[in-house]
């Protein structure tokens, strides 16, 4: 049991300017506002321009954080970007970012969980800082998805947006800041992205065969989100002795509002106790919950003291939950 936590000192986000609605993927692909709108609840998402890379999301993400904390970049002690789109195979994407805003005082490393990535990434930061191993770290999820996406499958290209989220941790006293946390993973191949790795590198084979786009078996993802989240918010209450009433607000990822909406009703969660913005991004994967929480934070929809849930599930599988006291 550590005697310290770490609370969220400061918090930024960057969505690109670009717009992909319901409307344009019509023109693009055999779907429709209707389809998409009634199966995800999504109506647009951001796009990141061809010479916007991951790493310019988080860097602008962190920036933004940065200075909601009134931090100088000189003091950051370490960055982990969650991401399951890096600029590159390596180096990290996160020694880019260390880069670009000068955080020469910092250690920077990448973590890879997809859309649970920033539960994990948190959670990683958390043990670092309140052992006193660093002073701060900044957590980025951050993610170009559309860059990843095979505009020719209507089943995964009207899912998915791009953008960045970011929070910097601080040292605080236990019963502070992240109240607890639960992570875990099973292995299970529903989403992948094939090609690129050791298992099959770059060809020609795999290029004809567009394996370097995400795959995904939507309906496998979907059952098992439904069957595994009511079991993450339960356990991190329980690790937390809290109940559902104790929560101001519920923070889910953001990938479909029939699976948040299913999850509520698992768990008698009033609705009005889940934030949803999935209709304006889509699916931004490790980048869909800081987006989020910075999103209700600025609409006031959570305030200081509040207690809130945060809960990913992605491609690992991978699922985790997060309490923190804001």
């Amino acid at each position: 049991m550590l005697n310290n936590s770490a609370k969220i000192a400061g918090l930024g986000y960057y969505v690109p300017k670009k717009v992909l609605t319901n409307a344009d993927l019509e023109k693009m692909v055999d779907t429709s506002d209707e389809w998409i709108t009634s199966r995800t609840g999504i109506k647009e998402r951001r796009m990141a321009d061809d010479n916007e890379t991951t790493a310019d999301l988080a860097v602008k993400a962190a920036i933004n954080a940065l200075e909601n904390a009134d931090m100088a970049v000189e003091e950051l002690e370490l960055i982990i970007v969650a991401t399951a789109t890096p600029n590159h195979l390596m180096p990290s994407t996160a020694t880019i970012v260390q880069r670009i805003i000068n955080a020469t005082n910092a250690v920077a490393f990448d973590i890879s969980a997809a859309c649970s990535g920033f539960i994990f990434a948190m959670n990683i930061a958390h043990q670092f800082v309140a052992t006193g191993t660093y002073k701060n770290a900044l957590v980025i999820g951050a993610e170009t998805m559309t860059k990843f996406i095979d505009f020719t499958d209507r089943n995964t290209c009207v899912l998915f947006g791009d953008g960045a989220g970011a929070a910097l941790l601080t040292r605080c006293d236990s019963g502070d800041g992240i109240l607890g946390s639960y992570i875990k993973s099973d292995g299970k191949n529903f989403i992948t992205i094939p090609a690129g790795g050791s298992a099959q590198p770059a060809s020609q084979k795999t290029v004809d065969e567009r394996s370097h786009y995400i795959q995904m078996t939507g309906r496998d993802v979907y059952k098992f989100g439904v069957r595994i989240v009511p079991g993450a918010v339960t356990s991190v209450l329980e690790k937390c002795d809290l109940t559902i009433d104790d929560v101001y607000k519920f923070i889910f990822h953001q990938a479909n509002v029939r699976i948040v909406d299913a999850v509520c009703s698992k768990l008698n969660i009033d609705p009005e106790k889940s934030y949803v913005n999935l209709q304006r991004y889509g699916n931004t994967s490790a980048a869909s919950i800081p987006i989020a929480l910075n999103e209700a934070i600025n609409e006031k929809a959570i305030k200081k003291g509040d207690i809130v849930v945060l809960i990913g599930f992605g491609a690992g599988m991978t699922w985790g939950a997060t309490a923190i006291k804001i």
